[in-house]
């Protein structure tokens, strides 16, 4: 622990989020490259690196989004592999953990358990997985059972799951069998046990292909809100990856899934949160408020506006005006005209909040979709984005943030250049890894207490 005017002070955890397919990601900005050249990866990864972030983060896509029975425009640039990328990326980077969001809906235990445990060892001991779930059938549509998952079952899969993959990783008895190995004894097979379990998603009898990686296991980050996500993640992750948008909002989540932590026998430290959030950098505040309404305005067109609207009206609405007043009439409540992404559950309500707020502050379309959908960002000079970041931290809202840049894949030099050094100036922020593995760079315990 860091101390600081006599205080002690929490370390802050730093991410980063390849901007690939989001809502976040400027394509029409002239310095925007691609986001499948394996360029642009390693760009941002060594940026990360050498503004000694913890690790790296790539999310996943398993079939393009559409919207109105057409690929959503920005789906159409391609969704590479998250684990070539990162196997890729283990040979061009030395410290930064690579942490990969892999569904438990659409795969299988022991083929992630391996992946995972292959990118632990080629990464020597820098794996993360982002567990996420899905009860979507227009996703499932590209594989062989299809979406048959019931909403109210993914996350009882997603534990099954979680428990089978784990018994793969603890089959083998990695410290005597590589000692053998390494004495050019022979390797006692006893030392490699095979993997027997039954339960209604996963019938599984075999043996792990390989021994767990450096870490013991991977690190486990869970990413949802929902009160679901929250009771999984707070018994089995080690990090979440969240969504919140103020301080206070911050300190609620904090306090309820480190609550729920302790609720399961854990230590609340040894659980990390993480939420996502944008910034802009200018040299005088005023300067960074001007380019964060210029990019606010790149990213939502007119045209997304209405695209937008049209998911939580479940209707066309090409003849709106993006510069013009909400519709009248309620959404349709059953309606597929968005797939692939999660509709509002009660879009009726949501058109009632959205219609108040835009009503109090005199809010065109475009006006209120950019306001609706804004994450929680920073904006302002170095010293200002330095100080808020450090505020959030030290109030117990978070332990780190994932930054999601609009730009790829530059959009987070400038922050390394300019906002690092001034973290690490208030003394929360490390000047060096301390350690090789990702495990170390979180602060995490070699065997970390899951229930």
């Amino acid at each position: 622990m860091n101390i600081r005017n006599g205080k002690h002070r929490k370390p802050i955890h730093l991410a980063a989020h390849f901007p690939g397919v989001n809502n976040t990601t400027v394509w029409t900005d002239p310095t925007a490259g691609s986001q499948i050249e394996f360029e642009s990866f390693v760009h941002l990864a060594r940026t990360a690196e050498r503004g000694l972030f913890d690790f790296f983060f790539l999310a996943e896509g398993l079939r393009l989004r559409e919207h109105r029975g057409r690929i959503y425009d920005l789906d159409v640039v391609g969704r590479p592999d998250t684990f070539a990328v990162l196997a890729a990326l283990a040979g061009v980077t030395d410290r930064i953990g690579l942490t990969g969001t892999i569904n438990t809906t659409f795969n299988e235990p022991f083929e992630v358990a391996r992946q995972f445990a292959t990118l632990d060892h080629l990464s020597e001991g820098r794996a993360g997985w982002n567990i996420v779930t899905s009860s979507d059938a227009f996703t499932g549509a590209n594989f062989r059972r299809g979406g048959f998952l019931k909403r109210a079952d993914r996350y009882r899969r997603a534990e099954e799951f979680l428990t089978v993959a784990r018994l793969f990783w603890d089959s083998w008895d990695a410290e005597a069998v590589l000692a053998d190995v390494e004495s050019g004894t022979y390797v006692d097979p006893s030392g490699i046990h095979a993997v027997e379990h039954q339960g209604p998603e996963f019938d599984v009898r075999g043996f792990p292909t390989l021994p767990v990686g450096k870490q013991g296991h991977p690190i486990l980050l869970q990413a949802g809100d929902s009160d679901e996500g929250r009771a999984f993640g707070s018994r089995y992750a080690d990090a979440f990856f969240t969504l919140h948008g103020s301080l206070q909002d911050g300190q609620r989540y904090y306090a309820d899934v480190k609550g729920r932590a302790a609720a399961w026998g854990r230590d609340p430290n040894q659980l990390k949160v993480f939420p996502a959030a944008t910034f802009v950098l200018g040299d005088s505040d005023a300067e960074a408020q001007d380019k964060a309404r210029h990019v606010r305005y790149q990213q939502v067109s007119g045209a997304t506006a209405i695209a937008m609207l049209e998911q939580v009206w479940g209707r066309e609405l090409s003849d709106f005006d993006p510069d013009g007043p909400l519709p009248e009439f309620d959404p349709v409540v059953d309606s597929d005209i968005t797939q692939g992404r999660v509709r509002h559950v009660d879009p009726v309500a949501v058109a009632g909040k959205w219609r108040e707020r835009a009503e109090a502050e005199k809010l065109s379309i475009r006006e209120l979709i950019i306001a609706v959908t804004t994450r929680e960002q920073f904006v302002g000079t170095a010293a200002r984005i330095a100080d808020e970041i450090d505020t959030y931290i030290q109030a117990d809202a978070c332990d780190g943030f994932i930054l999601v840049p609009h730009l790829t894949p530059h959009g987070l030099d400038e922050f390394v250049d300019r906002v690092v050094p001034l973290l690490q100036e208030r003394g929360a922020f490390r000047t060096e890894y301390s350690g090789k593995t990702l495990r170390d760079h979180l602060g995490l315990s070699e065997f970390a207490a899951h229930t």
